[in-house]
């Protein structure tokens, strides 16, 4: 049977894979394995309002408090199951996924990803139909609901003081911001705007039906259109639970996770707070990364992709930054999780602190051409051992030398093989890659 949990909490199709009675079972879950007060908030999806019914009566009938936060961005119930003392958080989300998805992640009590051993042991609980009906209270002894009426005020007070007690504003700053129809409408730019910037939003209301449509993050046409339209310095795009963000110089320029984490590191190591001189990503970060971090005097740790083992490294080592290249950026030092609104405020601090714009900031790191190939295989894993594939990837790694990377790697949900290569040259990581990829195909 395939694992319930996937890297980050159970997601599918809402009312089809993921239902009414897994959420109940999962809200029984939080309460069975973490506690009796349990924060619930949701982003936008119409399917919002039917799982946070189902997770909160789940988390009743096992006798506990179910406090809802209600549209709410995930970074803000890791943050507050931490402050308000809950026993633990769930969040109602498919993150940028589309709009007919959903998903229910749940957090300890310190706002962090549950273990997999903890997930394994949930997923046993439920596959014996959660709670058996005599164990379950009755009378006077069920649950309770009760609204949490300032949750993003809360959120939106922690994400300014994280700039303000830097001694930092952002007055005389044009930003323009897509919210991507999902939970940030209720707090990014209403955060910017306290600190002085002059805030341009668009995609800021919601239908249940828009999230991540053609915007936001994934999506960064209509975020390059408004920067060109009203002039702005930087542009901002969150993904619809706003634990990510993507960012774009004045020009219409990109500048994705890795060089915000370029910037951001640098900025702390001069600053004396990079500890350890160490940052965390994972295998996917470009190489630009690495070579921008180590001319820093930074060592740069990667993990396996997920922000969930980055996270996992930046604890076992006491670091306080750590990010992938898709806009999960962890600042240890203000949240448990990734967090795309003050991943954007520490961004933009530093770059003030510098006196440089956006894109000029952003120039700490040159992105390396990258060439990624998926070979569809009968087995992914087949690469292991081979021989034939051993010497195709070590023949590039020669001639690549310290100015190229190959990597591969099985996909988690297809039968491919990924062969990624990234050189100097953008001619040069493509032919290695064609070459790698045509023996992955002939062996396996």
């Amino acid at each position: 049977m395939a694992r319930l949990f996937g890297t980050d909490g159970v997601r599918g199709v809402a009312n089809k894979e993921l239902t009414c009675q897994m959420a109940f079972q999962l809200g029984q879950a939080a309460v069975a394995f973490k506690g009796r007060t349990i924060l619930i908030g949701k982003d936008t999806r119409l399917s919002g309002d039917m799982l946070d019914s189902a997770v909160a009566a789940g988390i009743m009938s096992m006798g506990g408090t179910a406090l809802l936060a209600g549209i709410i961005p995930t970074p803000a119930i890791a943050l507050l199951t931490r402050e308000l003392h809950c026993d633990g958080g769930i969040v109602i989300s498919a993150s940028h996924n589309p709009p007919e998805y959903n998903g229910i992640k749940i957090f300890d009590g310190q706002g962090f990803k549950l273990p997999d051993s903890v997930e394994d042991e949930i997923e046993a609980f439920m596959a014996r139909g959660g709670a058996a009906a005599d164990e379950l209270p009755n009378g006077d002894e069920v649950g309770v609901a009760v609204p949490v009426e300032d949750a993003c005020e809360l959120y939106i007070q922690h994400a300014v003081q994280s700039v303000e007690k830097q001694g930092i504003d952002f007055k005389g700053l044009k930003v323009a911001l897509d919210t991507g129809h999902g939970a940030s409408c209720m707090t990014s730019a209403e955060a910017l705007r306290r600190l002085g910037a002059d805030v341009t939003v668009i995609n800021d209301d919601y239908c249940g039906t828009d999230i991540n449509v053609q915007c936001g993050s994934t999506h960064l046409e209509p975020l390059r259109a408004l920067v060109a339209e009203c002039g702005a310095d930087v542009g901002i795009a969150h993904d619809g639970d706003a634990d990510r963000v993507m960012l774009m110089d004045s020009e219409g320029n990109e500048i994705d996770g890795d060089m915000v984490e370029a910037v951001c590191a640098i900025d702390l190591k001069q600053r004396g707070l990079l500890a350890g001189d160490t940052a965390v990503s994972t295998v996917m970060a470009n190489l630009g990364l690495t070579h921008a971090l180590r001319d820093a005097g930074i060592n740069l740790i990667q993990t396996k992709v997920g922000d969930r083992y980055v996270l996992e490294a930046m604890r076992e080592g006491g670091y306080v930054i750590g990010g992938e290249q898709s806009g999960h950026t962890i600042f240890l030092e203000h949240n448990s999780t990734g967090d795309g609104l003050v991943t954007a405020l520490q961004f933009l601090a530093a770059c003030k602190r510098a006196g440089k714009s956006a894109g000029e900031a952003a120039k700490a790191m040159t992105r390396f051409p990258q060439t990624l190939i998926n070979v569809r295989v009968k087995d992914k894993h087949a690469a292991d051992g081979n021989q034939a594939i051993a010497d195709a990837v070590a023949a590039a790694e020669a001639a690549l030398g310290e100015d190229g990377r190959v990597l591969l790697r099985p996909s988690g949900t297809e039968p491919v093989v990924r062969v990624m290569v990234e050189a100097m040259d953008e001619h040069a990581a493509e032919q290695h890659a064609k070459a790698i990829a045509e023996v992955v195909e002939r062996e396996i």
